[in-house]
């Protein structure tokens, strides 16, 4: 296994459509995709399901999906390549990185499937819909950007409920069981790898889209973190 890591790593040196912790790509997305169509991010991408399958959907719009991991990267660049998806790139970096390679209103959407949902206590701060990377994403998401959450962690919904409540952002669909209704739209019917493990064992896919409407006051950090400590299974 660890041989085969190393020959993905080595490989995805070489594609055209993954960029490893680049330097001079913030502000230019356009120049890289060659076009001016809107830009959307799958976050913690893994083999990138969303980024294909939605790049696949809508050629008119250009797809990043970014997460840390090289060896999952490298399944979703492969597929796009060889499926030809000129319009599906990978980011390789860190999450709170992120805004060293996106300038302002310089992405559309984010969508954000499966995550880790760090159930631990001591961990909430690495959600990735916590009000740190909120703050995050606002600083180059355009205004009345669209922020997507699909999840089957309840413990992730109730607490990104929680998040958009609290700083008073914009709900705009709230489905706690999307499978419920039989007929899904073609986006939210895209599995991630994770989403088939039915990691939760919830029999439940939950669903979010919402904006940042409003600043995020880091002062509600505290009320936040008080409101969630009683469920804390640390």
């Amino acid at each position: 296994m660890a041989q085969k890591k190393l020959v993905r790593f080595a490989e995805i040196k070489t594609f055209p459509n993954v960029l490893q912790y680049p330097k001079d790509i913030k502000g230019n997305w356009k120049g890289f995709f060659k076009n001016t169509n809107p830009v959307t991010l799958e976050l913690a991408c893994g083999k990138g399901e969303y980024a294909l399958g939605l790049g696949r959907m809508h050629t008119q719009r250009n797809f990043i999906g970014v997460d840390v991991k090289g060896n999952r990267i490298w399944k979703g660049a492969k597929t796009a390549l060889l499926e030809g998806l000129q319009n599906v790139a990978f980011l390789r970096t860190q999450m709170d990185k992120i805004t060293d390679y996106f300038a302002g209103g310089e992405v559309e959407e984010i969508w954000i499937t499966f995550p880790d949902p760090q159930l631990r206590f001591s961990k909430m701060k690495k959600r990735l819909t916590h009000p740190k990377f909120l703050r995050l994403y606002k600083k180059f998401l355009k205004p009345g950007g669209i922020i997507h959450l699909k999840t089957d962690s309840p413990n992730l919904y109730d607490f990104t409920k929680a998040v958009i409540s609290l700083y008073n952002l914009e709900l705009i669909t709230d489905n706690d069981n999307i499978y419920r209704s039989t007929i899904v739209s073609p986006e939210l019917a895209i599995k991630t790898h994770y989403e088939m493990l039915d990691i939760a064992g919830s029999n439940k896919v939950h669903y979010l889209q919402f904006r940042l409407s409003n600043e995020l006051p880091e002062g509600n950090d505290d009320i936040l973190k008080t409101m969630f400590r009683e469920q804390a299974v640390d």
